[in-house]
């Protein structure tokens, strides 16, 4: 393939937004075959893997992830020129109200929002169950919200509301800095069978079963389990004191006393969604949150310093 098109990036990012291939071709309205052969020649051109095979179907590759967050802003540009506000919706008269589950993209996120729609009347709130975020959507209570759901369980909700991926990540393991493992550049889940785990309450979307599963394949059940929902303050001072180990996101920044390791085999997988209301909100501006939280979740990848050898290809692996 000798030059990259919009409808390659579309493609990868329907196979991003979808989790596998035959999906992504339903989508757009291509055979499996046809997109299986696309994908090799679209990787062919990048010098390297975009996507995995997994028990639920496909995932992004550290690389892919890249790439496909690259894609996402490219087309976002696209589609939004020669665009204009549709009559009656500029000024002040235009609000969203925005809620986000527990994410570290939100700040970044509100940021991005404000500079690109400064007439925007933006509230935002907090809400921790991405179930519960779909509720307030089709009520109406809510216009976006930023929620989360993992590969091969994808976010439930009625034709009221409409979703859309912004990124899958891996999980990570936050240790003690004094741990036994605290060496290791990578910790694999069955090493941790016998220590004690901080695990949040249901999200309403799959955790913590996607954590128990991911557990059970590794051959243990924890046996000593904290149930934990406070601030991330609280957490990594619990970590750093030797009380337990915690699935972390893979943005999740080390502190003073608590190491953050990406887990081996890359068990456990998560994926953040912007889900609005097509009816209350206009698509130039789905498509500039989409935007934003995209280019909020590349920034903070950027500094994490744990995230930056999975994040990128490996030794050999040519960029175009």
């Amino acid at each position: 393939m000798e030059q990259l098109e919009l409808r390659h990036l579309r493609l990868v990012c329907a196979i991003a937004d979808t989790g596998g291939l035959r999906r992504a071709a339903a989508l757009l309205g291509y055979s499996q075959p046809a997109v299986s052969t696309q994908l090799q020649r679209i990787e062919g051109y990048f010098g390297g893997e975009l996507f995995l095979r997994s028990r639920v179907g496909v995932v992004p590759t550290p690389f892919g992830v890249q790439v496909v967050a690259q894609a996402r802003e490219v087309l976002a540009q696209v589609d939004a020129i020669g665009r204009f506000p549709a009559a009656g919706t500029a000024g002040t008269g235009r609000a969203l109200r925005l809620a986000a589950t527990n994410t570290p993209i939100l700040s970044g996120l509100v940021v991005r929002i404000r500079e690109a729609l400064p007439d925007l009347a933006l509230t935002v709130s907090s809400v921790y169950s991405s179930a519960e975020i779909v509720e307030l959507l089709e009520s109406g209570a809510l216009d976006a919200a930023i929620g989360t759901d993992y590969p091969g369980r994808e976010l439930q909700h009625s034709d009221a509301v409409a979703h859309r991926g912004i990124v899958t990540e891996p999980s990570s393991v936050a240790l003690p800095a004094d741990h036994r493992l605290a060496h290791r550049s990578e910790v694999s889940l069955s090493e941790l069978a016998e220590d004690a785990w901080f695990v949040t309450p249901d999200d309403g979307a799959g955790w913590p079963e996607v954590f128990y599963e991911a557990c059970q394949e590794a051959g243990f059940r924890p046996a000593t389990v904290h149930r934990f929902l406070g601030d991330l303050r609280q957490l990594q001072g619990l970590i750093a004191a030797g009380l337990g180990v915690a699935v972390v996101q893979a943005t999740f920044r080390p502190s003073a006393g608590v190491l953050v390791k990406p887990l081996t085999g890359r068990p456990v997988w998560c994926r953040y969604v912007l889900a609005w209301q097509p009816s209350g909100v206009a698509d130039e501006t789905v498509e500039t949150v989409h935007r934003c939280a995209t280019a909020a979740y590349r920034e903070l990848s950027l500094h994490v310093p744990h995230f930056q050898p999975w994040s990128t290809p490996g030794p050999g692996t040519p960029r175009r």
